[in-house]
């Protein structure tokens, strides 16, 4: 007997299926992130179980993109010997021509590399052949949704407008940082609000193209026939990625990626902005709907006593509003159906940047879907008892309130919306295999096979995009961690991304130095030789232009190097591990492990000092510009000596680090905002790792390297300019103009000015001075911080208390004594020397002692140093011979301040368009050094009022003037020189500081020399 199975239960079985576990346990790899794109479908009650993503939709979360698969199976079981569809549809049961339209989606994501098509079911249903005509979805023809170079237009376009539009906003918002504590009206909320939300569906959307192409790709592999490049050998999983692109393909594909990931970094910056104005705009949002909008439906159905209606509006106003009173009006007309009075009445409504939870969300959305549903169970529904207006507003409301959720959760929807891991995931293909291959070679890889394809075909529009598809591997890595918590999926996609960057490595150096290389040959040919080739129809190209240099600044790849902040939280991670431990088990100190491993048992400094020395003397003095503005030493642009060769990093493994991989990429991340430059958080490490004994070390030794500076080589070249230098160089009278006296000092200076060493070797000697004075001030103020930080937590255990506030009638003396007695037992000397040994009262006198004196109270590491930069500063030259008239130099340039007028005068110059200023090349570390020369010397008050610089700006800002004098504009000359003197003023001040305690300790009497006044020559004779 034939059993009957019904289309019902044929349905419900396969439903089951999705509860079987599976046999091998592999992970189930889901679609892609759906778009975030609205779109009603009003064919069931609530419109929100319809409202679908266009693209690829989740698997089971996205009803309508399962719908169709769900559809097509259901027609290929009804289609049989029982029954027949093409009957059913000419007696209109169905509607065959709704189902094919509702088929041009061709390829429906299962599970990340599985892919089904469609038509499929319908081709293979029984009845097909004889009927075939009637269907679209089974031609061949491509969709133009899968072809990603049609869209590109358009995708440009979008970014370009996007892009424009975000910068504005980033500049206001983030870089200039005006409004990011400032309160904004709603309509410049909800303007961010709207670039964020566009910013999102931009990402989604142009995410989804790329994985519907990659999606029709995997369906539609390619063959020997369509690709002659393809070997009749190649495997299935080959077929559909390695041949199955173009090359137009491939560059749209990383032009897009590159477009993702780029804008993704540039909204990431902006998160906090963007979240201040979607929780603010949301909540105004929703407060003025429920709390204003509703109003009216809720007076109209009191009116009408529409009590299922009434309790709906209610349910929503309880659920969501916020009062301003902390409780609902109660005078409200609207809750006894009558009209406002004829003054209105007021409601205020408050404004807080706090978004509502999620089950506020879903249930206010709820009730607004039954309130506008246009079927429900009964035959009469609730949208029919509502006014035209008040049903549009709460459309649109309900439509704008879909965003909500994912704008709520905006840096989570960010990384959704640029998720781009199933590019990489084949394990489906890999399953096809039937165990032949563990993996595939690299040369299968998506991410690989664009980045080759860059490589190989040298595009330089393309060069500068080279690494983004690279950055693939870092979602497939978080999804496997976050996702599917599948550590040997990570391990898979590290071990390739190794191997796939150290095969980047090796083509880009060979291209690059191959570039340069051919470079090299066609500048140093002979242009008349060429020219002569010409002529003959013989043309010898230069090298086509190439973007190896955006690669070549490209530092933030991988820094394996581990910097004083990274050593120091190692050190933290070690020191709470070895604490852990001694819980359990017996062991040495930690400090004295840390010791031995340092080499610093015996020995006056270990490996930690001797390494920050190391990096000191041949990096950070030669290479390292200040810049005082941001207290930070940065690389130079134009390095003058070679980069210290280091040692490479060993390769451990994580658990010696930070304990797990997820840790060192999270720690890793931290520590990347430490990099590329020094500053105090780096001296404040270094401090910590060093103490006092490794910082006078270090100081000493770095004193010895100024005293090389100072009494060899610019002594040396002190020497030789001193005899270039005009003998005499007056300052020339205001009448002259400011031209004319640029023009003298061009003329006067015109040796110092043509000195070849003096951009180079000089000031490169000069900022090495001043780099050392910089690091020795900047290390005390780190170490004076961290000493206040030690008194104050150590000053209620030395009865060290701060003075109290006192009312108006209360005596100090009372109220002191007060505290000192109720912090008495804190006092921890008089503790031990009552309850303690005599060995412990003597380690408690002196920890006392100790953490008393401090350099901080009163003493200073810096004021040593300037004054033993002075005891360099013996020989001559550096004050020149007596001076003449008995007081000081004038007019003669014998001094070093002289010469360092003309040094200023020419770094003051200002340069052309591609040419480095001194800022850029030396930092004000050449500044620091001449400077502290000046004012070791006592030379400043001369150099204030002799510098040929200043005269000069007087001068002209003066008389206003602004020409071009030998190549140099006067204007932008002066502008330099107020730059300058600014800097100037700076560093005296904090030079003199220091200096007047040392002058102010050594000598007590005022020095005053007296001369005879002057004597009329008439009366000099009878004298």
């Amino acid at each position: 007997m034939t059993t009957h199975v019904t289309l019902e239960d044929a349905l419900s079985n396969v439903d089951l299926l999705e509860e079987l576990p599976l046999p091998d346990q592999q992970p189930c790899i889901e679609p892609p992130p759906s778009s975030i794109m609205y779109q009603a479908n009003f064919d069931t009650n609530f419109e929100d179980r319809n409202a679908f993503v266009t693209g690829i939709a989740r698997y089971i979360e996205q009803a309508t993109v399962h719908s169709s698969m769900v559809m097509g199976f259901g027609l290929y079981l009804m289609d049989g010997n029982v029954s027949n569809i093409y009957k059913l549809d000419a007696k209109k049961r169905i509607n065959l021509s709704k189902i094919d339209k509702f088929f041009k989606l061709q390829v429906v994501p299962l599970f990340g590399d599985m892919q089904i098509e469609l038509s499929r079911y319908i081709e293979t249903s029984a009845h097909y052949e004889e009927n075939k005509s009637k269907w679209t979805c089974t031609q061949s023809s491509i969709s133009p949704q899968y072809n990603l170079c049609e869209q590109m237009v358009q995708i440009r376009d979008d970014h370009i407008r996007f892009i424009s539009e975000l910068a504005r906003y980033s500049n206001s918002e983030v870089v200039t940082g005006s409004g990011l504590d400032s309160q904004k009206s709603d309509e410049e909320y909800r303007e961010l609000f709207d670039l964020a939300l566009r910013g999102l569906q931009l990402l989604s959307k142009w995410s989804t193209h790329v994985m519907e192409v990659y999606s029709w790709k995997l369906v539609h592999p390619t063959d020997k026939f369509c690709n002659k490049d393809c070997p009749g050998t190649a495997e299935e999983y080959e077929r559909a990625t390695r041949y199955n692109y173009t090359s137009e393909e491939k560059f749209a594909l990383v032009e897009v990626i590159a477009m993702i990931k780029g804008l993704q970094v540039l909204m990431g910056r902006m998160e906090s902005v963007f979240n201040q104005a979607i929780r603010n705009t949301i909540y105004a949002a929703l407060q003025d709907f429920a709390q204003m909008t509703l109003r009216e439906p809720l007076r109209q159905a009191v009116r009408k006593k529409k009590n299922v209606l009434i309790s709906v509006l209610q349910a929503i106003r309880k659920t969501v509003c916020d009062w301003e009173g902390a409780r609902e009006p109660p005078n409200d007309p609207c809750l006894r159906g009558e009209k406002d009075p004829k003054g209105g009445f007021d409601i205020k409504v408050p404004r807080r940047a706090v978004g509502p939870s999620s089950t506020q969300l879903y249930m206010v959305r709820t009730m607004l879907e039954s309130l506008i549903a246009d079927k429900s169970g009964s035959k009469k529904t609730l949208r029919s008892s509502l006014d035209g207006p008040i049903v549009t507003a709460i459309e649109d409301f309900h439509k704008q309130s879909f965003f909500f959720t994912h704008l709520l959760n905006f840096s989570e929807a960010l990384q959704q919306c640029c998720d781009l891991s199933q590019l990489w995931f084949r394990e489906f293909f890999l399953e096809l295999t039937m165990g032949r291959r563990i993996q595939f070679p690299i040369e299968m890889s998506m991410p690989w096979i664009l980045t080759d394809h860059i490589l190989e075909t040298k595009e330089p529009s393309m060069m500068e995009y080279v690494l983004y598809p690279l950055d693939l591997y870092n979602d497939s890595g978080y999804y496997a961690l976050t996702k599917f918590k599948k550590q040997f999926l990570y391990d898979e996609i590290e071990a390739e991304v190794n191997l796939c960057f150290d095969q980047f490595v090796y083509k880009l150096a060979d291209q690059i130095f191959a570039y340069y290389k051919a470079m090299a040959g066609s500048v140093l040919l002979d242009k008349r030789f060429r020219a002569e080739c010409k002529n003959y129809g013989v043309i010898i190209p230069y090298p086509p232009s190439n973007r190896y240099e955006t690669l070549l600044k490209q530092r933030h790849v991988q820094d394996l190097r581990s910097n004083v902040q990274e050593l120091e939280w190692l050190l933290e991670v070690n020191r709470l591990t070895h604490r852990l431990l001694s819980k359990h088990m017996t062991l040495d100190s930690f400090d004295a492990m840390f010791r031995e491993a340092n080499h610093n048992v015996s020995a006056p400094y270990g490996r930690i000092t001797l390494h920050v020395f190391w990096e000191l003397n041949f990096d950070f003095l030669p290479n390292y510009c200040y810049n005082g503005s941001t207290n930070r030493f940065v690389r130079t642009a134009i390095p003058f000596t070679q980069e210290p060769q280091r040692d490479k990093p060993a390769n451990v493994q994580p658990y010696y680090l930070y304990g797990s991989k997820p840790l060192n990429i999270a720690y890793s991340h931290i520590y990347s905002s430490y990099r590329n430059f020094v500053g105090p958080p780096h001296f404040k490490t270094i401090c910590h790792l060093l103490g006092y004994q490794g910082i006078a070390v270090v100081m000493e030794e770095l004193l010895k390297i100024v005293k090389s500076l100072l009494q060899g080589t610019i002594l040396q070249y002190v020497k030789t300019l001193i005899e270039v230098m005009p003998k005499i160089c007056r300052l020339p009278r205001h009448e002259y103009g400011s031209p004319g006296i640029l023009e003298f000092f061009h003329h006067q200076l015109k040796d110092i000015i043509e000195y070849a060493e003096l951009k180079t070797d000089v000031f490169q000697s000069l900022r090495e001075v001043g780099n050392a004075i910089l690091f020795c001030l900047l290390i005390e103020q780190a170490l004076s911080q961290e000493e206040v930080c030690d008194l104050l937590h150590a000053a209620p255990f030395q009865n060290i208390l701060p003075r109290v506030y006192i009312k108006e009638g209360e005596r100090l003396e009372v109220r002191m004594k007060r505290l000192e007695a109720k912090y008495a037992p804190l006092h921890l000397v008089p503790l031990i020397e009552r309850l303690g040994t005599p060995q412990q009262i003597a380690i408690a006198r002196e920890g006392d002692l100790l953490t008393k004196e401090r350099l901080c109270c009163g003493l200073s590491m810096f004021e040593v140093i300037l004054t033993r930069i002075r005891s360099f500063l013996q020989d001559t030259v550096w004050r020149g011979p007596p001076p003449t008239n008995g007081v000081m130099h004038v007019d003669e340039c014998m001094e070093f301040h002289r010469l360092w007028s003309a040094m200023q005068f020419v770094y003051c110059i200002p340069v052309g368009t591609h040419e480095f200023t001194a800022e850029q090349c030396f930092g004000d570390g050449l500044n620091w050094a001449g400077c502290a020369i000046i004012v070791l010397l006592g030379q400043q008050r001369r150099f204030d009022l002799f510098d040929f610089c200043y005269h000069l700006l007087k001068v002209q800002r003066q008389d206003g003037k602004d020409e071009i004098i030998k190549n140099v504009p006067l204007k932008k000359m002066a502008d330099r020189i107020r730059k300058y003197q600014i800097l100037n003023n700076e560093i005296f001040a904090i030079l003199n500081k220091y200096m007047k305690a040392v002058e102010t300790d050594s000598s007590t009497v005022e020095h005053v020399r007296c001369f005879q006044p002057p004597i009329h020559q008439s009366l000099a004779t009878t004298c």
